[in-house]
Formats: C-alpha cells, sequence, structure tokens
C-alpha cells in the first residue's frame, strides 16, 4: 500500500507542470469565449447607437452649425480662362451653375476678360449652395459688382470707384545696364517704363543708340489710396532721354486727336511706321543675302530678325488693320497690318497674339499685338519683321519714314504756355527732392 502510494506520488510530482498547463489553457480558452461574446454584443451596440436616428439628426445640426454660412473664393483669370469656365470650377449645383453663367455673361464686358484680372463670388451655403454676390476687377481703381436679392434668380449690378490721390512725380537714373533695369532701381512702375519705351521707339533704337553712361528725366502721374500705395500711373507729362550728351526732351498736349508728345519744337514725335516694334531686342539677322539657318542654303532675308526672351511684346509699328493673324507656314504665327495704300508690315514667328487680335481688327501704333515666340522654321525665340511698301519688301532699318505732324499757329502758341508749365513743375519736383 506505501509502494502504491508512493508511486503515485511520483506520477503526480513528475506531471504537476503539465496539469499546469493544460488548467491554465482552459481558463485561457474560456476568458477568451467570454470576452469575444461580450465584444461582439458591445459592436452591435455601438452600431445601434450610431444608427440611432435622433443621433444622426443631432450630428448633422452640429456639422450645419459648424459650416459657415457665407465663403468666398478668390480666382486670378489665366491664359485661356472664360467666365464660364471659372464657374464650373465651384461646388455648385448644376442648375446654379447654368443660372449664374446665362445672368452674367449677357454682360459684354464679361466676355474680354484678361489675364491677371480677379474675380470673386461670395457663396451662401445653405442647401443649395447659391451665389449671392460676384466681384469683378475691372481696373485698380473700379470694381463691378454683382449682388443677388434674396430668393431672387436676378442679380443687380453697380460699380464701385476708389477713390485715389493724384500725386506727380519726378525720377532720373544713369543707365548703367539697360533702360529697363536702371528705371526699375529707382522705383518706376513697369507699365510706365513700357510707355516712356514707347514714346521714344519712334525715334530711338534702343538696342544701339543708348550707351552706357546715357542718363534720363521723366515726370509722371501716379494715383494713391488712402495708405499712399501706389495703385495705378496715369500720363507721362515731360520725358527727356540724354544720349551722348544730346537731350532728347518731349511734352505731353492735347490736341483734337487726344494727347501727344511732342519735342522742344512742337513736332510730333509720332511718325508713319516705329523705327522698330519692340524693345529691348537684339538686332540677329538683317536684311539681305544670308545662309538659312534651317534650309542651309543661301537665299534672301526680306526682313529684320530681332532675338528677344520668349514672351517680349511686339507693337504694331503704326496704325492700320488687321489682315491676317493666323498660322503661316514657315513663319509660325504671324500678323499683318495694312497701314494705308502704302505701307503693310509683317510679324512672324509669334508665341501667341494679344487680346483681341483678329482679322479685320483695327490697332493703334505702339499698340501690343502678339509675343515673341519661336513658331514655324525657327532656331530660336525671335521677332521676323518685314516693312512693304507698295506690295515690294524693304529694308525697315534704312527706311526714312515721314515726321510727324508740327503745331502751328495758335496750337503752338497754347503748346509753349504748356511747355513753361511743365519746366516749371518739372523744377519745383527737382528742388523738392
Amino acid at each position: 500500500m506505501q509502494k502504491t502510494n508512493l508511486y503515485l506520488y511520483k506520477i503526480v510530482k513528475n506531471n504537476v507542470y503539465i496539469a499546469l498547463l493544460i488548467i491554465l489553457l482552459f481558463f485561457t480558452v474560456l476568458i477568451t469565449n467570454f470576452y469575444s461574446i461580450n465584444k461582439k454584443k458591445n459592436e452591435n451596440d455601438l452600431l445601434n447607437f450610431l444608427n440611432n436616428s435622433y443621433l444622426k439628426k443631432s450630428l448633422n445640426l452640429i456639422v450645419y452649425n459648424l459650416t459657415p454660412k457665407f465663403s468666398y473664393l478668390d480666382f486670378e483669370v489665366q491664359k485661356g480662362d472664360t467666365f464660364a469656365k471659372i464657374v464650373k470650377q465651384l461646388n455648385l449645383p448644376l442648375v446654379e451653375r447654368e443660372l449664374v453663367i446665362k445672368k452674367i455673361s449677357k454682360f459684354k464686358f464679361i466676355n474680354n476678360l484678361y489675364r491677371g484680372q480677379k474675380i470673386s463670388f461670395k457663396l451662401n451655403n445653405s442647401r443649395p449652395i447659391r451665389v449671392v454676390e460676384i466681384s469683378i476687377e475691372q481696373s485698380k481703381t473700379k470694381t463691378i459688382i454683382f449682388d443677388r436679392k434674396d430668393g431672387l434668380n436676378k442679380f443687380e449690378q453697380k460699380e464701385i470707384n476708389k477713390n485715389l490721390d493724384q500725386v506727380v512725380v519726378y525720377k532720373e537714373a544713369i543707365i548703367t545696364n539697360s533702360l529697363y533695369s536702371s528705371a526699375i532701381n529707382v522705383g518706376i512702375e513697369p507699365n510706365v517704363i513700357i510707355e516712356f519705351a514707347r514714346i521714344y521707339g519712334f525715334q530711338i533704337d534702343f538696342q544701339r543708340d543708348i550707351w552706357k553712361n546715357d542718363s534720363f528725366q521723366i515726370v509722371y502721374e501716379t494715383f494713391l489710396d488712402s495708405n499712399n500705395k501706389v495703385l495705378d500711373t496715369g500720363k507721362i507729362l515731360y520725358a527727356n532721354l540724354i544720349l551722348q550728351g544730346k537731350e532728347n526732351d518731349l511734352y505731353i498736349f492735347k490736341t483734337k486727336d487726344g494727347f501727344e508728345h511732342f519735342d522742344h519744337a512742337g513736332k510730333s514725335i509720332k511718325k508713319s511706321l516705329m523705327k522698330t516694334p519692340i524693345n529691348g531686342a537684339r538686332l540677329s539677322s538683317s536684311f539681305g543675302m544670308r545662309k538659312h539657318p534651317i534650309l542651309g542654303y543661301n537665299k534672301m532675308h526680306r526682313g529684320t530678325d530681332f532675338a528677344a526672351p520668349e514672351g517680349t511684346p511686339v507693337m504694331a509699328s503704326g496704325d492700320g488693320k488687321i489682315v491676317r493673324a493666323r498660322w503661316c507656314g514657315g513663319g509660325g504665327n504671324c500678323i499683318k497690318i495694312r497701314h494705308n495704300s502704302t505701307y503693310s508690315t509683317v510679324y512672324a514667328h509669334l508665341k501667341n497674339f494679344a487680346r483681341g487680335i483678329r482679322e479685320g481688327a483695327r490697332v493703334k501704333q505702339g499698340q501690343t499685338i502678339g509675343y515673341v515666340g519661336s513658331t514655324g522654321m525657327s532656331t530660336g525665340p525671335h521677332l521676323h519683321y518685314e516693312v512693304i511698301i507698295n506690295g515690294k519688301k524693304v529694308n525697315s532699318q534704312k527706311l526714312k519714314l515721314p515726321s510727324g505732324k508740327v503745331l502751328k499757329k495758335k496750337e503752338r502758341e497754347l503748346f509753349e504756355i504748356n511747355k513753361i508749365k511743365l519746366n516749371v513743375l518739372k523744377s519745383k519736383l527737382i528742388s523738392s527732392q
């Protein structure tokens, strides 16, 4: 009996760890099953809670109240944008989108958007989302507002004009690198520099005639807001480009045809054609025989090439009517202007045309008509420029153009008085600095 008990004791002692492991596994399975049953129950309880209609209504109400009633979206017009294209970017119901496009597109100016123009929308986020106000910047001083009345599908138009202070400023600089960079360094606005170059473009070749250490003076209008920030610029009243010590002063004067610039002798600087239709360009290929850069053989080059960065503005060298504005084969995008029964000009390899430029349109001298590109048979960005007289292509660089008009009699007397006033104004501005 004693031997039997001892034997059983040894068996239990040797297998105690196995027994403990079995017990542990049993309790582990029991606990896991209990947890799984409770977890499933808790998940079902949570789903029932979330699907509760009262909870859903409460959450929707909270989210709705957190969403602002009105939101504002601002757009800046890019190349190729239309009003309809911009409206389609708004998260609006189809019916609302079509309504806005229909109501606003009937105003003519909305079909002539320009790059950089700012358009803002005020949206009412109540369902369904609606446009309640549209703000369209016409200029730095004028904004058009379309206001929608509550409950109506009608927009009322009103014009907002900013009250600006006109301040006449005087600037001068020595040209160390280029006219443009020297003018920027003394704080002259870019559009004023372009206008300055335009009025001198009738008599000055900016590539050849300007030397280092030449200088300029300029008196022009600026328009300031209440924070004395320049929002717009006006007319150039006086300009003087001093080249190799020789002064080329110009005075603004209003004639029956509008404001023009005249030299000190009362002679208009405006000629039948500008000397060059582009500023800041390099003469890269002159008129005459040359080896064609693409075809590889000698060929008569019946125009003048001006190398310039892509996108540089190209101007109409004279008043006239556009008779061609399309793809011209080897000339790429090109424009032809008939100025009168005698003169025509051609501008080729353009990247694209300026806004409003199309066949049949009339243009003014100095107006931007396109931008330098490298379309057609071209090895790099440049303008190919042709002058045609009575159907014959001539060398534009050797062309002697008729001068502008000379003021006489009463107009000349008024001009001399105006010139004295502008000289006094310039002196005051210089002394005040």
